[in-house]
């Protein structure tokens, strides 16, 4: 009892001036850690900002120097009609870290997504940090875990006898002994189709990389690596804090290349390697690591990230988050996972190695989030692992997302650059997973990250009845990259115009429209635009096989990319075209065309030379796209025009 009474004396003694001073920015769970701390011990904090000052303006107006361009290419995808960037993407105000570093806090990682700096703070100088009029808020930095460790067998050298061999000649790649988790989602057939993952840009996040020396990273592209618990370029194993095997096995599982023994599901893409964890001793890791990591790869234009830890409570006396958290919405580490995923990064997590409960959840953060796909696990026979973490969310939603095999995966050694073992856990279904996002983005680059998830969520084993053990269900490669159909077909192309009247056409379709407006802006206005058939009638919408008298105003050459469309001009079917007994004014499609290749149905109707237009009339020996020609024919029929190559 004596004790009680000193706690709460030492609180009101600590927190009641503060709290009567700044409308209690301090949030429960730092007062409670208050408690429990001397004067001079150091706390690692959130301190979050009002704002971001007055200088916002200067990054909205140039967003390369917040992020590069393959990052602006990738937003562009979700805002299609507005800036790349949102206020979340401005840097931290360079003079709130100044003036909170003056008050004593060692900075450890701003943080522009959630406009804070995390850092160390004694109880002293926070009381002078909370009273500047920009801090909005602090909180402690939770402490976050992984459970289950995977189990690997560095010897391992004989197939498991349930695992299937791969059929000699039946694939274009040699998978060995990784055949079988392949072959579960159905990669090995995406492969075969020419998708490997080029084009796509994956971040792997995890405790270090220790042998990026194996045979199956020779040919890797990494791009870039950086180790957020050391702040240094070094992700491997050396003298300081952190172990990178468990790195090393994941990596190798989403995109080693070693033919015969291993190979990834997306060995084609290019990698950027981040060290979140630290792993040494009972050390928790703290979720600004994650945050900082997934803030860097997004700067450099990462497309999908792989996460193989599943972050959940940690024992006293360190705070953290509980079941009861794994709303979506509450833990830090999730809103930064699904704030990625509204900028255009595909996240894929971890479901967790927490097993069942059958009272409540037993996921890890992020996985929780409602934008985040979480990987559970299965064995080869397809049945869900015992230790695989399982939903619902608190707020009722589904999870896992999707499962891979998580139970005997072939990986990379991570203790000889020659040799393959075996691993278990969800941290081997999530690579895996997160491979098939990789692919599905190489086969349609322009798909959304929930357009990513709903192509694995509604192809998957149990699309039709999904559940919190399984969620969707095994996923499915190739049906997954098969389920949006593809873009259409575009192509580029210039067309010279001259001042005065033209012969002109339209190669394909505009998205922008149809109109004589989307196509030739700076036509002369006072003049209509006419076709002829059966006599000159003047017309506002064009359609492509049909030929054109345009005045315009000066000279010009119009492109796509300029005054047409950025993505291209799309190819429409090169359908024969109608013609009228006498003369025609027609047009050819997307690529140039030799007169002498043109046929006639009926055969043989068209009568002498066909005619361009350049100021005047001259015998035309091929036809262009974006021009019209006249042809004579001596009945009405259809004029053939033969497919570009």
């Amino acid at each position: 009892m004596i004790k009680f009474y000193i706690a709460m004396y030492l609180m009101c003694f600590v927190l009641i001036p503060i709290a009567q001073t700044t409308d209690n920015k301090i949030s429960k769970t730092l007062e409670t850690k208050l408690i429990n701390v001397a004067a001079n011990d150091e706390i690692l904090v959130w301190i979050y900002f009002t704002d971001k000052g007055e200088n916002t303006n200067f990054y909205f107006s140039n967003p390369k120097s917040v992020v590069s361009e393959k990052s602006i290419k990738r937003r562009e995808k979700v805002f299609s009609n507005s800036s790349p960037l949102n206020m979340k993407d401005i840097p931290v105000n360079s003079d709130y870290i100044s003036q909170v570093k003056s008050q004593g806090l060692k900075v450890k990682w701003p943080s522009k997504w959630l406009n804070a700096v995390s850092g160390l703070v004694n109880k002293t100088e926070l009381e002078q940090i909370v009273l500047l009029p920009f801090v909005k808020r602090l909180d402690i930095v939770y402490k976050l875990k992984k459970g289950y460790q995977p189990e690997n067998d560095p010897n391992y050298t004989v197939q498991n006898p349930l695992e299937p061999d791969q059929p000699f000649g039946a694939n274009s790649y040699n998978y060995g002994a990784s055949f079988a988790q392949l072959q579960q989602i159905n990669v090995p057939a995406v492969h075969d189709s020419g998708f490997t993952g080029q084009g796509v840009t994956i971040c792997v996040m995890d405790a270090g990389f220790n042998r990026l020396s194996h045979d199956a990273f020779l040919s890797m592209n990494i791009i870039a690596a950086w180790d957020f618990v050391n702040n240094d370029p070094n992700v491997g194993d050396q003298n300081d804090m952190g172990e990178g095997s468990h790195g090393t096995m994941t990596l190798s599982n989403i995109g080693g290349y070693a033919p015969g023994q291993l190979i990834g599901p997306a060995f084609n893409s290019t990698y950027i390697l981040a060290k979140t964890e630290n792993t040494d001793s009972e050390t928790p890791i703290e979720e600004d690591n994650w945050i900082a990591a997934m803030e860097w790869a997004d700067s450099i234009g990462v497309d999908v990230t792989s996460t193989s830890l599943g972050y959940i409570g940690y024992d006293p006396p360190y705070q953290s988050y509980t079941w009861e958290d794994m709303d979506g919405n509450t833990t830090v580490i999730t809103n930064g996972a699904d704030y990625a995923a509204y900028i255009g990064i595909v996240v894929v997590n971890s479901a967790g190695n927490e097993g069942y409960n059958s009272s409540h959840n037993t996921l890890g953060a992020p996985s929780d989030g409602d934008s985040v796909i979480a990987a559970g696990a299965v064995n080869i026979s397809g049945t869900r692992v015992s230790f695989s973490s399982v939903g619902p969310t608190v707020d009722g939603r589904i999870k896992p997302d999707i499962m891979a095999l998580g139970s005997g995966n072939i990986v990379a050694s991570p203790s000889n650059d020659h040799n393959y073992t075996t691993a278990s856990g969800t941290s081997f279904s999530c690579p895996l997973s997160a491979g098939v996002a990789a692919l599905i983005l190489c086969a349609n680059p322009s798909l959304t990250p929930m357009q990513v998830r709903d192509a694995m969520r509604n192809t998957a084993s149990k699309s039709n009845s999904p559940d919190n053990l399984y969620g969707w269900g095994i996923l499915n490669a190739l049906a997954a990259i098969n389920y949006f159909p593809p873009p259409p077909a575009t192509f580029q192309v210039s067309v010279d115009i001259n001042d005065g009247w033209n012969m002109v056409s339209v190669p394909g379709l505009n998205s922008n429209g149809m109109g004589v407006d989307n196509w030739w802006a700076f036509r002369d206005q006072s003049t209509d635009v006419f076709k002829y058939f059966n006599g000159y009638q003047s017309i506002t919408i064009t359609e492509s096989g049909t030929g054109y008298w345009m005045k315009h105003t000066g000279v010009r050459t119009y492109n796509t990319g300029d005054e047409w469309p950025v993505g291209g001009i799309q190819i429409i079917a090169a359908d024969p075209i109608p013609i009228k007994a006498g003369w025609n004014l027609i047009s050819i499609y997307e690529c140039p065309v030799e007169v002498s290749l043109l046929t006639t149905t009926p055969p043989g109707i068209q009568v002498g030379s066909v005619y361009g237009y350049t100021g005047g009339y001259l015998v035309a020996s091929t036809l262009y796209p974006g021009y019209s020609y006249w042809l004579k024919s001596a009945v009405d029929g259809w004029l053939n025009i033969p497919p570009c190559d």
